[in-house]
């Protein structure tokens, strides 16, 4: 599929930001005064910027308003929801650590588990779809969840980050061996494409279109294999062996910003794979298989 730029910033800047709100809720990092506003402010910045990078895949941004309509059945709406409320559950946490007022820790715990609930839903918006078998499976949330994980753990400077780190490489290389497969496995042909399969072994006589149209140039990208080799290697030592080596070093904040950056710059590659090599079943419509 087309990886558009807003969607790729919107999954990763989000995901890294509720992560290290999770972090923050949880009460990891226990800063105060202009400490805590800088650190809450990474935090809701980066979840916010995920956010508003979204409503630049729309037609039309006052669309998103109708993404709260929805919830009982779509998981963009319950991730929509989700990402408000867990905003303003955590938003007295911050505010508590920033001017001493010693709100219950509770409510950060609370807003914590509700931010990884975000990215799950995040996540389940592409695992739901079961015309892209590359995503339907239960390794996505989990890749999803695992660089929130990581992410929020380097970010608050947790010991066994590196761990969180290279446990993402192995998520990335278990997602990458049963999509690979996926679609082949899901049996999906032309016939089932089309809904002819019942009267026999359909093929295509002529284009479907003359010239480009909007499925073609959304739902049917192709990558090379040995351009898509070569990025999963920059995000496998980018987004997980680089940045725990990172980590391994002497401590200090210089450190944990400059594991944070590589680790970001993998994940946004990795992120990019993960819609460059989806492969819709619509491609079979027109003769391709991605």
């Amino acid at each position: 599929m087309h990886p558009a730029p807003s969607v790729i910033l919107f999954s990763t800047l989000s995901g890294l930001g509720f992560g290290f709100l999770a972090f923050l809720g949880w009460g990891a990092l226990m800063p105060s005064g202009w400490a805590a506003f800088f650190l809450w402010g990474l935090g809701y910045g980066l979840a916010v910027a995920g956010l508003m990078a979204s409503t630049f895949h729309l037609g039309n941004p006052k669309n998103a308003l109708k993404a709260f309509t929805q919830w009982r059945t779509s998981w963009l709406s319950r991730e929509a929801w989700a990402s408000v409320v867990t905003l303003l559950l955590l938003a007295p946490v911050a505010l508590s650590g920033i001017l001493g007022l010693g709100l219950p820790q509770l409510v950060g715990q609370i807003g914590g588990l509700l931010a990884l609930g975000t990215v799950f839903t995040t996540a389940m918006i592409y695992t739901q779809i079961k015309a892209v078998p590359r995503w339907h499976h239960w390794l996505t949330p989990v890749m999803f969840l695992s660089f929130a994980v990581a992410g929020g753990a380097t970010l608050s400077g947790q010991p066994w980050a590196p761990l969180a780190l290279l446990a993402v490489g192995v998520v990335l290389l278990a997602v990458w061996h049963v999509g690979d497969g996926a679609f082949a496995k899901a049996g999906q042909t032309l016939g089932t494409a089309t809904g002819l399969d019942r009267l026999g072994l359909p093929s295509v006589l002529d284009p479907a279109h003359t010239a480009g149209n909007y499925l073609k140039r959304e739902m049917i990208f192709v990558v090379g294999r040995k351009h898509a080799a070569k990025l999963r290697k920059i995000a496998l030592v980018l987004a997980s062996v680089l940045p725990a080596v990172i980590l391994l070093l002497p401590p200090g904040p210089w450190g944990i910003a400059l594991a944070a950056a590589v680790h970001l710059a993998g994940a946004l590659a990795a992120r990019w794979l993960f819609f460059a090599e989806a492969e819709h079943v619509v491609g079979l419509y027109y003769g391709a298989r991605g």
